[in-house]
C-alpha cells in the first residue's frame, strides 16, 4: 500500500474544476481580445471608435493577466468565476455598442458568456445573468424597441430576447443535471461502494492533513488495523453474499462505535482502518474495544438465519510508533496479527506486545 506522503496533496473535487474553469476564462479572454483586434484590422471605423475599441481591449488584457497571474494566482472559485463573466458581458456589450449597437457581429457573443455561466454558476445566477443580458439587449435596441404590442417590431423584438432566455433556462437545468451526476461520481471516487466507508485513497488524503495538524500541535492520531475473524467460514457454509452481508455489517459496527470526526475505511477484502484523530492510544482502546466488544454479541440476518462474527484488532500511533503514516499502518497490521495469534476477538496494542480484551 502506497504511503500516502508519495501522492501530491490533491486540490478538492471543486477546486480543482474551478481552477480549470479559470483556465478556460482566461481563454475567453484572449478570444475575445483578438475578435475585436481582427475587427479593427480588417473593419476600419473612425479614429475614435478605433481607440475606444483598442482601450477596451487593453482593459481586458490588464484584467486578464492580474486575475490570472497576481491576485491569487492558483485560487479560484465560483466568485471569481462569476466576475469573469461579468467583464466578458460588459466588454461584449461595450464592443457591440461600437460596432452596430444589435447589428454588431459580437452580439452573438452573449450567447457565449449565458452557456459558460450555466455550466459554471447555479442556476439562480444563469437567470440573474439572463436578466442582464436581455437588460443590455434591449439597451443596445433601445433605437428600435417598440413597446405597441400591435406593432410588428415589438413580436420581433420579443422573438430577439426569446433566445437568451431559452439558453439560460436550458443551460440552468442541464447544469443541475451535471452537477448532481458530478457529485454522484465524486461520491464513489472517495468510498468504497460496499460499505460506503471511505475508500484508501480517500483515507490517505485525510491522513495527509491530520498528520500535518498533529506535528503542528504536537498531539497525536491513532490507527486501528481490524480484520473480521471468520469470513472463510462464512462463506464456505452459507456462501459469498453472506460475506458480502458479514463486510457490511462489520462496517455499521465500526461506524457506530466512532465518533463522527474518526475516519474509517475498507481497506480490502473484510479488513478495515480506523483513524481517531487527536487521539491516544488509550483513548482509542475504549472504542476499538467497544466495536470488539458489540461484534461478537450483535449478530446479522442473512435470509432468515442468524450470522455472526468477531473481529481482531491492532493498535500503534503516530508519531509514536512510526515517523509516518505508512510505518504506523504497518505496526497497527502487526499488532492485530499477534491478536490473531492470540485466540481472536480481541486488541493488540503496538507498544504492549501482547493481547488487550
Amino acid at each position: 500500500m502506497e504511503d500516502f506522503d508519495t501522492y501530491n496533496r490533491p486540490k478538492t473535487g471543486t477546486q480543482s474544476r474551478y481552477a480549470r474553469y479559470d483556465r478556460i476564462m482566461g481563454y475567453i479572454s484572449w478570444f475575445l481580445i483578438a475578435l475585436v483586434a481582427l475587427d479593427i484590422a480588417l473593419l476600419p471605423s473612425s479614429a475614435a471608435t478605433t481607440g475606444y475599441l483598442v482601450f477596451f481591449c487593453g482593459f481586458l488584457l490588464v484584467y486578464n493577466l492580474v486575475a490570472r497571474h497576481v491576485i491569487h494566482p492558483g485560487k479560484s472559485g465560483p466568485t471569481k468565476t462569476f466576475i469573469d463573466l461579468l467583464i466578458f458581458l460588459s466588454f461584449t456589450v461595450a464592443v457591440s455598442w461600437l460596432t452596430g449597437k444589435v447589428a454588431s457581429p459580437f452580439t452573438s457573443i452573449m450567447y457565449l458568456i449565458l452557456m459558460a455561466t450555466s455550466l459554471t454558476q447555479g442556476r439562480k445566477t444563469t437567470y440573474f445573468m439572463a436578466a442582464l443580458a436581455v437588460t443590455s439587449y434591449i439597451f443596445l435596441a433601445a433605437e428600435q424597441v417598440s413597446l405597441n404590442i400591435f406593432e410588428q417590431t415589438f413580436v420581433s423584438n420579443i422573438l430577439e430576447i426569446l433566445p437568451f432566455m431559452f439558453i439560460a433556462h436550458l443551460g440552468a437545468m442541464l447544469s443541475s443535471e451535471a452537477e448532481g451526476a458530478r457529485q454522484e461520481a465524486e461520491q464513489l471516487s472517495l468510498t468504497d461502494e460496499l460499505t460506503g466507508l471511505h475508500n484508501m485513497r480517500n483515507f490517505f488524503n485525510l491522513a495527509a492533513a491530520h498528520k500535518e495538524l498533529v506535528q503542528r500541535n504536537g498531539s497525536t492520531l491513532t490507527i486501528c488495523m481490524l480484520d473480521a475473524d471468520n469470513l472463510k467460514q462464512i462463506n464456505d457454509r452459507h456462501g459469498h453474499f453472506a460475506g458480502t452481508e458479514m463486510i457490511r455489517h462489520v462496517a455499521r459496527t465500526i461506524t457506530r462505535n466512532i465518533r463522527s470526526s474518526d475516519i474509517a475505511a475498507r481497506y480490502g477484502g473484510d479488513e478495515f482502518l480506523v483513524m481517531f484523530t487527536g487521539t491516544s492510544k488509550e483513548s482509542s482502546l475504549i472504542a476499538v474495544r467497544r466495536i470488539v466488544t458489540n461484534l461478537a454479541s450483535t449478530p446479522f440476518d442473512f435470509n432468515g438465519t442468524q450470522l455472526s462474527t468477531t473481529i481482531s484488532a491492532g493498535v500503534a500511533a503516530f508519531p509514536e510508533d512510526g515517523a509516518d503514516i505508512r510505518t504506523v499502518i504497518v505496526k497497527a497490521d502487526e499488532a492485530m496479527y499477534v491478536s490473531k495469534k492470540g485466540g481472536k476477538n480481541r486488541v493488540t496494542v503496538h507498544t504492549e506486545g501482547e493481547a488487550t480484551t
